[in-house]
């Protein structure tokens, strides 16, 4: 037997270092309105194409084209433009104050608000979603859940509806269908396919929406959750936030290189897209075709959304060490607002005007809110939900040994 070449592994590497420019070609961009739509009962097999190509409505006009194009009222868009723009200006100011140490830590969806924003807009009243921390515009495009309650939680003050028990920006609110985040990856995307089973179980008509980022991907969770998924039929969205970074490391680490993500979900036998994240019109299309599946018992539908963190991954991180700094910029799929602004605009629907004033409206509601919110205390003063509270909510009625300690902790405090 002839002696072949030594073995070698192949450790991807991302497309761009600090210094240096990034080449965006490995995207594998389709154009706008270029991509079929198959029918809603189509099998999982029959979507395989859409995983390699990418879904796209708004093209560099800002006019919605092809099959994918939602039928939409201006009024919806307008909406949908609002809670992005209301995303964005929460997340700058939230950012100034953790830098002013009223806050502890906190997370941004700079670059991509249309994704969680549009998809909040299709779900109905009682679906639940299992979100990660970046997913902070499904409440926000809400009209029931206050930037007060948000921002308390955001400080563990004392009007904290979590008592200080999360993580900043670990969001838990039942009544809006938002999951209790999880520090842990993964661990949503299999207990928002659990939380579809029982629903079908219960002969109910509420769906899941599962939420994870490109590196989470690789946690043994996601391959787990698609299996549940495509057995029995859960009905659940599978979202996949192809951001391109998992902190510092590059999507090509979790797999995202020679493939797509949303082909996973085509191996599984599971229908899936791969779609243009930044496209508020293409996130409604999208979410709209997978949430009419999971209603019509056809199974889940899995979205990779291809989008760009155009902010560091958190409070804690320098994206500026492992990444050409102007990234963003060059980003081939545009900021989303000004691509939804500018659709508006040529349709008559929109202005510059109102854009300008809306800004300054919701700038100022921020800012209010954000006010209200330090009169219940913030991390700067120390004012936060007291430690007696450890206690409460674990049992329907508090035993006597536990009781005791209560006591003995306010004696000692």
């Amino acid at each position: 037997m002839s002696q072949g070449a030594s073995l070698r592994l192949h450790v991807p590497e991302p497309t761009g270092r600090p210094g240096h420019e990034t080449d965006f070609s490995y995207l594998h961009l389709s154009r706008a309105g270029e991509v079929r739509k198959p029918p809603v009962d189509a099998s999982p097999a029959d979507t395989s194409d859409l995983a390699y190509t990418l879904v796209r409505v708004l093209d560099d006009e800002g006019r919605a084209v092809g099959p994918w194009a939602p039928e939409a009222d201006p009024e919806l868009l307008r909406r949908g433009l609002r809670a992005m723009m209301k995303t964005r200006a929460f997340d700058a100011r939230m950012l100034i104050a953790q830098r002013q140490k009223k806050i502890s830590f906190y997370i941004q969806c700079l670059g991509e608000e249309a994704i969680a924003t549009g998809h909040a807009l299709v779900l109905q009243q009682g679906d639940m979603c299992f979100p990660t921390y970046r997913q902070q515009g499904l409440l926000l495009a809400r009209d029931d859940v206050t930037l007060l309650e948000l921002i308390c939680e955001l400080m563990s003050n004392e009007r904290d509806p979590l008592k200080g028990r999360q993580l900043p920006v670990c969001y838990s609110m039942k009544r809006a269908g938002f999951f209790s985040i999880s520090g842990n990856l993964a661990t949503q995307f299999i207990q928002a396919v659990g939380w579809g089973m029982a629903s079908a179980i219960k002969g109910d008509t509420r769906i899941a929406s599962g939420w994870i980022g490109d590196g989470a991907t690789a946690e043994s969770d996601f391959h787990t959750a698609l299996t549940f998924a495509h057995v029995y039929r859960a009905p659940v969205i599978l979202n996949v936030v192809n951001n391109q970074w998992a902190i510092s490391t590059f999507q090509a680490i979790a797999g995202g290189e020679a493939t797509t993500f949303a082909a996973r979900g085509v191996g599984c036998g599971i229908a899936s897209l791969r779609v243009d994240g930044n496209d508020f019109l293409a996130v409604l299309a999208a979410s709209r075709w997978a949430a009419e599946r999971a209603r019509s018992n056809l199974g889940p539908t899995l979205i990779e959304w291809v989008t760009y963190r155009a902010g560091a991954h958190s409070t804690s991180d320098d994206p500026s060490r492992y990444r050409p700094a102007d990234d963003w910029a060059h980003f081939p799929l545009g900021d989303p607002i000004p691509r939804l602004a500018q659709h508006l605009t040529a349709i008559g629907a929109w202005s510059q005007q109102e854009h300008d004033q809306t800004q300054a409206d919701l700038e100022a509601q921020v800012n209010a809110a954000l006010k209200e919110a330090e009169r219940f205390g913030s991390m700067a003063d120390g004012h936060v939900a007291g430690a007696a509270t450890m206690f409460e909510d674990v049992y329907k009625e508090m035993p006597e040994h536990l009781k005791r300690q209560r006591a003995q902790l306010s004696s000692e405090g």
